[in-house]
């Protein structure tokens, strides 16, 4: 049976710095008829407010994604031998105009979600989980659950007068009822503010706020835990900014803040929304001009094939 499904390129059949550069060089698709799960690159950035870059995260994360292997050691998941996985390749923007990338990037997933496949996208700023969340509204009719790990809540009002920008997604998303807000975690959020009640309006939402400072020293599977247990069975998306982690961990980004969590405890959140309706996720703002060793996109990747691992179907040895 595994013979039917789409296989990563082995580095016994190819060295692993050749060969096609798409995601863990597995076979690309433009057509997502009979894809389960599509990696998709959104290569945008113009929504940043501090370090630029991000645009080239989609080719560098597919680029360290050679490093993989198809099966996951620590938790026993066969992605690639219970769903048709692809790289359906980039959606397209027009970096001379923010809102008619916005729009390009819904038409786009509009498509990938009335094909039935799930995506994890590979970022690309914060931005783009604004019209991918509208798009999978409009498929799903109903808001969804969100597992969201950042260093910053992302639920500015404005942004030097702009109503979206990579700090304002979750804002809107919340304001056009694609979130249920009773469902949704955010997990890091640390570093200096503009006043105390910074996070407040999250909580005020009904958000559960997870500090940075909540999760030092301790694993985290109790918190999944009780997320789980918070979700249910409610559609969830997860959005996994690569600054939630520790600059010490992954430098490669745009806004880095000190004090943030583990590889590891990155590790624990995302393989604790096993068992979770998940239905689609991303990794986002990994800008390769500050990753000179090429790590931050390693953990990238690693992090979108952790995603998948944990996806509705995959078989576990």
């Amino acid at each position: 049976m595994a013979n039917s499904f789409n296989q990563p390129l082995s580095g016994n059949e190819m060295i692993r710095s050749g060969g096609l550069a798409s995601m863990m060089r597995l076979p690309t698709s433009t057509r997502y008829a009979g894809i389960d799960v599509g990696f998709i690159g959104v290569p945008f950035d113009i929504g940043t407010s501090n370090r630029t870059g991000a645009r080239f995260g989609p080719r560098a994360i597919r680029a360290e994604s050679s490093l993989l292997r198809p099966y996951n050691m620590s938790t026993g998941a066969a992605p690639f031998d219970s769903l048709q996985v692809a790289d359906l390749g980039d959606c397209a923007i027009n970096t001379y105009n923010l809102l008619d990338s916005i729009r390009l990037i819904e038409e786009f997933y509009d498509k990938v979600f009335a094909a039935g496949v799930k995506p994890i996208s590979l970022g690309g700023d914060h931005t783009i989980v604004l019209p991918i969340l509208r798009a999978l509204h409009r498929k799903l009719k109903q808001p969804v659950a969100i597992v969201h790990v950042d260093a910053h809540a992302d639920v500015n009002d404005t942004m030097y007068g702009e109503k979206i920008a990579h700090g304002t997604p979750f804002r809107r998303a919340i304001e056009e009822g694609l979130i249920d807000t009773h469902k949704m975690v955010q997990i890091g959020l640390r570093g200096t503010g503009y006043s105390a009640e910074d996070f407040d309006w999250c909580r005020q939402q009904g958000i559960r706020v997870v500090q940075a400072e909540e999760c030092w020293y301790q694993s985290l599977a109790p918190l999944m835990q009780e997320v789980r247990a918070r979700i249910g069975d409610t559609p969830t998306y997860i959005s996994f900014d690569i600054d939630g982690l520790d600059p010490s961990f992954a430098p490669g980004t745009g806004t880095p803040e000190v004090g943030g969590l583990t590889i590891t405890q990155g590790l624990e959140i995302i393989r604790g929304c096993r068992g979770l309706n998940l239905v689609g996720g991303d990794v986002v703002e990994v800008s390769p001009a500050y990753d000179t060793t090429g790590n931050t996109a390693l953990v990238g990747a690693n992090m979108a094939y952790e995603i998948l691992c944990v996806m509705p179907g995959v078989r576990y040895a």
